[in-house]
């Protein structure tokens, strides 16, 4: 399955990694490692995210305070958002199109 990444979820993906790198050196690449981890846990279950608003799922990160918001069709696996939990619900639904 493709994954693709909104241009701001990737950003967001940026920014989390930099902070985490900044409070500790290699904290930053742990982050990435995890959602890398559960990237590829999406790409073959896609079902395993928490339903959502319409066809949008959340995954939650493993021992950070984020999940992934994406939706996925058979061959495509969508990121809108790397959404920390202290975030305003659903402040990515501008990005839907």
């Amino acid at each position: 399955m493709i994954v693709g990444f909104h241009p701001l979820a990737n950003q967001e993906l940026t920014d989390a990694a930099q902070f985490y790198e900044a409070r500790a050196p290699g904290l930053g690449a742990r982050f990435l490692d995890a959602v890398e981890r559960s990237l590829a846990l999406l790409s073959t279950h896609p079902e395993l995210g928490r339903p959502g608003p319409g066809p949008f799922r959340a995954f939650p990160i493993r021992r950070f305070p984020y999940s992934l918001v994406y939706r996925f069709d058979p061959d495509r696996l969508e990121v809108l958002a790397l959404a920390h939990h202290r975030r305003h619900p659903q402040y990515w639904s501008g990005r839907i199109g």
